[in-house]
């Protein structure tokens, strides 16, 4: 189906087996592929973006490669979404490493900031953006492998590769981690979800005092409904059509509309934010 850049519920009903394919989608989702332009911020820096083969981390991937960073596209297993991240990047001169695996594991979050050192030069921003959710009527329904899936991808990991990281990393650099308006407004059927993003919110504002002295910014985006391939793999095909029709702006929000958060807290423009939350949610209020 042809890319509409801002779609208005309702979307076609549509259902995809976890953790889903762009290509899929109905609308494609918007990642910045034909709008955005860079203008240098990123010059020379290196990022690793966890999630980048789709939605949010893919249009952070562009943006950042547009503005002149190197990218590590780490990945679960969705090898066409990455490939096509990495195109972008490669399209706009910058190095792509499509790095595949597991970031459950400790040992494959460091060595994915091994391959960043080794591959492209070291590492300058972290994004911690890859989350795992489901939904559930009851908390009886949540078993507790679910429960520990979602914490260790969502909160784990991103402690694993700060810790991995953080020695490498030089005054001025970042962490970016993304959690939600459900760290504020938690939805009962996403218990395990919004309880990790809260996690990661906290982890957010402590990380950042911890790592002040060192010169490494942390702060973090918060998305409100945005329409990417974790909405039709967890929802149910009814509650995906009417997605984000209850914000201000009538709509979810598309993935190439957070990338200019993530650059902003990426790059000199935000030198002088540290454990920010930055909220980008079609209205929805977070305070």
């Amino acid at each position: 189906m042809e890319k509409t850049r801002h779609p208005t519920p309702p979307y076609p009903e549509q259902q995809q087996e976890p953790p889903g394919k762009t290509a899929e989608m109905k609308p494609v989702p918007d990642h910045g592929e034909t709008s955005y332009k860079g203008d240098g911020k990123l010059t020379g820096k290196v990022a690793l973006i966890t999630g980048a083969d789709s939605g949010i981390g893919k249009a952070v991937a562009i943006a950042f490669a547009r503005e002149g960073a190197d990218i590590v596209i780490s990945y679960l297993s969705e090898d066409d979404d990455a490939r096509d991240t990495a195109k972008w990047v490669e399209d706009a001169g910058r190095k792509a490493l499509v790095a595949p695996g597991d970031i459950k594991s400790e040992e494959h979050c460091k060595d994915l900031v091994k391959r960043a050192i080794d591959e492209l030069g070291g590492i300058d921003i972290l994004v911690n953006n890859a989350a795992f959710q489901r939904t559930y009527a009851g908390i009886a329904d949540i078993t507790a492998e679910e429960w520990d899936e979602t914490f260790r991808t969502n909160i784990y990991a991103p402690f694993f590769l700060s810790k991995a990281a953080a020695p490498h990393m030089k005054p001025g650099s970042s962490i970016i981690n993304t959690t939600s308006i459900q760290s504020r407004q938690p939805s009962p059927q996403l218990l395990a979800y919004a309880s990790t993003k809260g996690a990661v919110s906290n982890f957010t504002a402590g990380l950042a005092e911890m790592l002040a002295e060192k010169g490494i910014r942390v702060n973090a985006v918060a998305p409100g409904p945005i329409w990417t391939p974790l909405i039709p793999s967890t929802m149910p095909a009814e509650k995906a059509a009417k997605f984000g029709e209850n914000t201000l702006i009538g709509r979810a929000g598309q993935p190439a509309e957070l990338a200019g958060a993530y650059v902003l807290l990426a790059s000199d423009l935000g030198s002088y934010m540290t454990g920010a939350v930055i909220p980008v949610t079609g209205g929805e209020i977070m305070i």
